[in-house]
C-alpha cells in the first residue's frame, strides 16, 4: 500500500471536499472545514506541503480511512 506523503494544501482541500466537507471559515492562513455528523472541524493550513502528521490527524478527526483517503487522492 502506498505511503501517505506531504501534499499541497490545494490537493488536500479537494480530497476533503470530495468527501462532503464544506468550507466553514478562513482564519489567518488556515481553512476550517465541517461536515454534518462529524463533531470536530478539519483545519487545513495553507502550506506548500502539508506534513504527514497533519494529514493523519485530519483523517482521524474526519473518521476517514487511509484507503478512502488514497482513493480520493487518486481521483484529484
Amino acid at each position: 500500500m502506498p505511503k501517505i506523503t506531504p501534499v499541497p494544501y490545494q490537493t488536500l482541500v479537494r480530497v476533503f471536499e470530495k468527501d462532503g466537507f464544506q468550507l466553514q471559515r478562513t482564519r489567518g492562513d488556515h481553512l476550517v472545514y465541517t461536515k454534518p455528523g462529524i463533531p470536530r472541524p478539519i483545519v487545513i493550513p495553507m502550506y506548500d506541503q502539508v506534513p504527514v502528521f497533519i494529514i493523519r490527524n485530519n483523517l482521524r478527526s474526519a473518521r476517514m480511512s487511509r484507503e478512502r483517503y488514497l482513493e480520493l487522492l487518486g481521483t484529484v
